[in-house]
């Protein structure tokens, strides 16, 4: 009988890691096409992919896990680029990506 409770354990903690790396691919996915979408570029594949994951320690001393995505984007069609986002705890700490183009005013006279 404590086998079981054994692979009660280990199954709980195989889903916990899989609910909570499927949130996190989820965030990422939204933060990825609300970036594109505000670059006006196109997301392409429109999907994220691990990267990776690591400990950290969360803002309140606690570790926790650090999980990195990257997409692609592109500005044309053709082009290609690579974004690269890092969350922890559900929230971005860390984005290169796509960003709005703007221009500032030159004063020619």
């Amino acid at each position: 009988m404590p086998w079981l409770i054994v692979v009660m354990i280990v199954g709980a903690a195989g889903f916990a890691w899989w609910n909570a790396a499927r949130a996190a691919a989820e965030a990422a996915k939204q933060l990825g096409r609300e970036a594109c979408s505000a670059a006006q570029v196109m997301w392409l594949d429109e999907s994220v992919h691990a990267a990776g994951v690591r400990l950290r320690r969360n803002q309140d001393g606690r570790l926790g896990f650090e999980r990195s995505f990257r997409f692609e984007y592109s500005h044309d069609g053709v082009d290609r680029h690579v974004g690269r986002m890092i969350l922890r705890d559900g929230r971005l700490v860390a984005f290169t990506g796509p960003v709005r183009a703007t221009a500032a005013p030159i004063d020619l006279h």
